[in-house]
């Protein structure tokens, strides 16, 4: 991308091996962990360099007794194909959570961005995830800012997050990297019009996810806890939904169903109480 430095540093992409990786799912299987997270700085293009793919790699993960759940990190939208989604919606394990990195809703934004996507390409592949995972949530990142971005462009880019629905944005603000091609383009966004883009954004952040919240209300959900704080216990739903029980019969490590019966007072995740 013309905005990033990280290439220089990682330098070509190189898979890790496959057989490392699932004997480190045995061992963390055998340490009693039951979700993992399949993690990279371009996770679909593992397996590009050595003959397989991400795909093949969860469907073995999956096959690892004693891991429950799998967790995707950041997907990239244009490498993320139909036949692709279907074959990983066959992996009962896997967690109807993506995030599918945006940066921009804004077409000549992304274009200057130099990102390998439209704004058409990103709706076709996030329909085609909620068609193959129903009740999945889509989280992004959203950057404002950027060299070049006029007013409209920022209106056309928080109209493009109202459409797609996000579950949750991950909103910033553009700062220049020296040596990339973003840091050299002219019409350069004032730091206080890049403060008060990034407020309007946050807040269509915070609407959508109130309303991806609500929409969780009243279901029963398999709640993997996580910790147990002042507040009770908390863990996640499959979607990555923050769940928090007053419930002294859950523990940490437990998996258990959840009734939604509130959002929390931090507005970022539900509260519940156990159906069994």
């Amino acid at each position: 991308c013309a905005y990033c430095v990280i290439p220089r540093a990682r330098g070509p992409v190189r898979s890790r091996d496959e057989a490392s990786v699932l004997e480190e799912l045995r061992r963390l299987s055998d340490a009693g962990y039951k979700e993992v997270v399949l993690t990279a700085i371009s996770l679909p293009s593992y397996g590009t360099d050595s003959g397989t793919s991400l795909v093949e790699l969860i469907e073995k993960a999956a096959e690892v007794p004693g891991i429950e759940r799998i967790r995707l990190g950041s997907l990239d939208p244009d490498m993320l194909h139909d036949e692709d989604i279907l074959r990983m919606a066959g992996v009962k394990k896997l967690c109807p959570q993506f995030h599918l990195s945006l940066q921009s809703g804004c077409d000549a934004t992304l274009r200057r961005m130099n990102r390998h996507y439209d704004t058409a390409g990103y709706r076709a592949v996030a329909e085609a995830v909620r068609k193959a995972f129903p009740g999945a949530a889509l989280t992004t990142d959203m950057m404002v800012g950027f060299a070049g971005e006029t007013e409209a462009d920022h209106l056309e880019s928080l109209a493009f997050a109202r459409e797609i629905g996000f579950a949750k944005i991950h909103a910033f603000a553009y700062s220049q990297r020296p040596g990339t091609r973003a840091a050299a383009m002219p019409d350069q966004v004032p730091q206080a019009e890049k403060k008060r883009r990034c407020a309007e954004l946050i807040s269509v952040a915070a609407g959508l996810r109130k309303t991806a919240l609500t929409a969780m209300l009243g279901q029963v959900q398999p709640v993997l806890f996580e910790s147990r704080g002042q507040q009770g216990c908390t863990g996640y739903t499959p979607n990555y939904t923050p769940v928090t029980v007053c419930d002294p019969a859950a523990r940490p490590g437990d998996i258990r169903p959840v009734l939604l019966t509130a959002i929390s007072p931090d507005a970022d995740g539900c509260e519940g109480i156990i159906v069994e």
